[in-house]
């Protein structure tokens, strides 16, 4: 894969056609497809695809319950989150809190506006499916997302600069999926708001794979974008070990049509830039560590799933999930944008995690729309008074 120049100026494309999605369903579908790849994922995270199939009985093609059965409140190393039968993990919870910022704030967002919306949102209490319970969002997202708070809240840090020295991993990257939403056909400047709401969370490859994800977001929802369109989006703007991953992944994943074939293939093709090591529940001395020649393992993933998978949201996803490692987080990130191009989630499975989940996955969607209806309104009028002042000050037209 190589990045093409006609990425960079949108196809022309009006109007919506009955068979080519507009904005509102785009936008629905990659929030609901994000929803649905997390909670498939979320019981079998952590596990390689061998150990999936031997739990199974052979690969995931739906929702399944937890990797322990009724044990699932003690044993380890899941307890105590109920994993499976339609829950959905913190990809979903976070996603659905920076929805709630874009709402608060009706505009683009920056560093400050996560200390000052999204921190006090993780200490608001919800309703946490994996813990049955109404709980502060803070007491369920990962060490790497507790940062956040620690840093902002009572650290004072400076929103811009509080991600360094946090662990780098997916954290950021898993829950930006609003912010090419709201930059919608423009991967450019999804791009750059990702890395500034990422800044007080993650740094060097993990802020950076925050940037090209919400870009391959932004790209799928250009009217008559395919998969290899996307993967191209996202290397133009993807930088150092992040860029080399997903041109290694995404050359391998060129070569595969089923999900089957393309497990072994893929994990050999990001092994080099991942630095978690091959037992994913022990990580090696050097994981996670900031660099500039490494990059997460499941954005490259999700994005060569969805060239395996051709666009259609089950093989997409279904291809994350049994993958294993970080699966909810690739299912999370591929479910995105395979919806995003007008994958069309399977509405069962969107009924199952709405329902187990106690979460309504339509009306965040609805919200983020009309949000990014007014962000586009609110970039007219600043461009056309740019446009004004530039053309009195050069004296052109």
């Amino acid at each position: 894969m190589t990045p093409t120049t006609a990425m960079e100026a949108a196809p022309s494309a009006p109007h919506p056609s009955p068979t080519t999605p507009g904005l509102d369903d785009r936008i629905t579908r990659a929030l609901v497809g994000a929803a649905v790849g997390d909670a498939l994922g979320g019981p079998v995270e952590g596990w390689t695809p061998e150990q999936i199939a031997e739990r199974h009985g052979g690969r995931v093609t739906g929702i399944v319950g937890p990797w322990y059965g009724e044990d699932w409140r003690t044993a380890r190393p899941i307890a105590p989150y109920h994993k499976g039968d339609g829950h959905v993990t913190d990809d979903t919870l976070m996603t659905h809190a920076l929805i709630r910022v874009y709402a608060k704030v009706r505009d683009h967002l920056d560093a400050y506006a996560v200390a000052d919306h999204l921190v006090p949102d993780l200490l608001s209490p919800r309703w946490i499916p994996e813990l049955e319970a109404e709980a502060l969002p803070l007491q369920r997202i990962f060490l790497a997302e507790k940062w956040i708070v620690a840093r902002l809240h009572y650290g004072h840090i400076d929103p811009r600069e509080a991600g360094a020295g946090n662990i780098v991993n997916c954290g950021a990257a898993m829950y930006m999926a609003p912010a090419g939403l709201v930059n919608a056909g423009d991967p450019r400047a999804a791009y750059a708001e990702a890395l500034e709401v990422a800044a007080p969370h993650q740094s060097s490859y993990g802020r950076e794979a925050a940037g090209v994800f919400a870009a391959a977001v932004a790209a799928a929802c250009r009217p008559g974008a395919t998969p290899e369109a996307v993967v191209d989006a996202a290397l133009a703007l993807a930088k150092d070990g992040t860029r080399s991953a997903i041109e290694a992944v995404c050359e391998v994943a060129a070569h595969h049509e089923d999900f089957e074939a393309a497990l072994a293939p893929l994990r050999a093709a990001v092994e080099p830039f991942d630095t978690v090591g091959p037992d994913y529940r022990a990580p090696s001395l050097g994981a996670r560590r900031p660099s500039r020649l490494h990059a997460i393992e499941e954005l490259p993933v999700a994005l060569g799933m969805l060239l395996v998978g051709g666009g259609d949201y089950r093989r997409t996803v279904l291809g994350s999930v049994n993958y294993g490692r970080d699966c909810d987080s690739i299912a999370t990130m591929s479910g995105a944008i395979v919806g995003a191009l007008g994958g069309e989630v399977p509405a069962d499975w969107a009924a199952t995690v709405a329902e187990a989940s106690r979460l309504d996955l339509h009306t965040p969607a609805r919200t983020l729309t009309e949000v990014a209806r007014e962000v586009f309104a609110r970039d007219l009028e600043r461009r056309r008074a740019h446009e004004e002042t530039f053309t009195a000050l050069a004296g052109t037209r």
